[in-house]
């Protein structure tokens, strides 16, 4: 018998802990019947695709590691999952980045308006809050 010993997730190099992740979102998604399926490549901005056992949603979704939004998914119907801690979230991109514009919390840096991104390491409160729907 293989004795188990639990990794350290700090200990990862990145591959691996987007690995991990991936693992760990789709654990989460197959409780509300999605199946994960990774893509080898980007595609149309997806790490990979959850398909309902339903037949009829199939969403593209990019895997982060923490609340991030950018904006090169503008547009192309992405869902953004990421971990903090043991929750997981899973939100529409562009209905998130509507909320948060509209909040003006990034409108003015730099990082929004030269780079058109911004990921916050650590949830507050107020992202907590506009999260919670979102919590899987």
């Amino acid at each position: 018998m293989i004795g188990f010993e639990k990794i350290k997730y700090s200990e990862l190099n990145a591959r691996q802990k987007e690995n991990f992740n991936f693992q760990k979102v789709a654990a989460k998604l197959a409780d509300y019947g999605f199946n994960c399926l990774r893509l080898t490549d980007d595609w149309q901005g997806a790490d990979f695709i959850a398909c309902h056992i339903q037949g009829n949603d199939f969403l593209k979704v990019q895997l982060k590691g923490r609340f991030t939004i950018n904006s090169k998914y503008r547009g192309k119907e992405i869902y953004i999952a990421f971990l903090d801690g043991d929750d997981c979230y899973f939100f529409p991109h562009d209905e998130v980045l509507a909320n948060v514009l509209e909040k003006g919390i990034i409108n003015n840096s730099e990082s929004w308006k030269v780079k058109g991104g911004y990921s916050w390491p650590n949830l507050s409160g107020w992202a907590k809050d506009m999260l919670g729907k979102y919590q899987v």
